[in-house]
């Protein structure tokens, strides 16, 4: 799989990660199991880079009994998601005691960025963090990232970004390439809209020089073949979706001609 280098963070990150809010909320042994071999199935197929948070359940902390001894193995982003400073600190030390080190450390939907950052960068001056990012689930979000961005305040971005859903495109990418930011994809599949009604096999045949073989491909394929984007973090709780994702993680790259069909496609799949 590719890596590329996450903007002035010097973070060397695999083009396709692997994210938790869903598949790794679980509770029971079994859940854990699954996790586990998850975690470990990820970090075989080159998607090491795992994005989790408090916001998600059981998460964060599943994330971090699943990847056990093969903690040195993987590159951990999570998020501090709290009002106050002193629930943020909570979080923090929580993290720090199941991870170690956080390598990416993001401020979830930026909720009291600037309450949350003296104590991130004082991770990352003790070496307890590797930097700081700032992450929007909603379009509307995306120009208090760039903001951000330009500034200087985050070393990368964490937005949503797909082929109907292309506001970082625009307003976001050319700051982050400006002031050398690394973008991290989250909602590449649009919560699951763009794979409710997925074209057909003789529609994607078109892409197969691509390697492309499946439409989740094609969509990650897309996305990727922006190189502004360093990484993108599919979730999912099954490890043939996982090899099927990990797949789509290097070149050839999409043409903006086949950028334009996959975007076509996915407009056909959402009517």
């Amino acid at each position: 799989m590719e890596r590329r280098r996450l903007g002035r963070t010097g973070i060397a990150v695999p083009v396709i990660g692997t994210g938790t809010r869903r598949g790794f909320d679980v509770k029971d042994r079994r859940g854990l199991s699954r996790c586990t071999d998850l975690a470990g199935e990820a970090i075989d197929q080159g998607a090491e880079l795992f994005d989790t948070s408090p916001m998600y359940g059981e998460a964060e902390r599943v994330l971090a009994r699943s990847l056990g001894e093969r903690r040195d193995r993987a590159l951990v982003a999570t998020k501090v998601w709290a009002r106050t400073r002193a629930v943020g600190e909570a979080q923090i030390e929580q993290a720090l005691a199941d991870f170690g080190r956080v390598d990416l450390y993001f401020v979830h939907n930026l909720l009291a960025f600037r309450d949350h950052k003296p104590l991130l960068d004082s991770l990352v001056e003790r070496g307890r963090a590797g930097a700081v990012g700032g992450s929007h689930y909603l379009p509307s979000g995306i120009p208090e990232v760039r903001d951000l961005v330009a500034e200087g305040a985050i070393a990368a971005a964490e937005v949503p970004y797909h082929p109907l859903a292309k506001d970082a495109e625009a307003e976001l990418f050319p700051e982050a390439a400006a002031n050398d930011a690394g973008i991290v994809v989250m909602q590449p599949f649009g919560g699951g809209r763009l794979l409710e009604n997925p074209p057909s096999e003789g529609a994607l045949a078109r892409l197969r020089p691509f390697g492309i073989e499946t439409w989740p491909q094609a969509i990650l394929k897309w996305i990727l073949s922006d190189p502004r984007v360093c990484a993108v973090i599919p979730g999912t709780s099954k490890r043939e979706h996982l090899r099927e994702n990990a797949a789509a993680g290097g070149p050839p790259w999409l043409d903006d001609d086949e950028r334009a069909y996959i975007a076509d496609l996915a407009a056909q799949c959402v009517r």
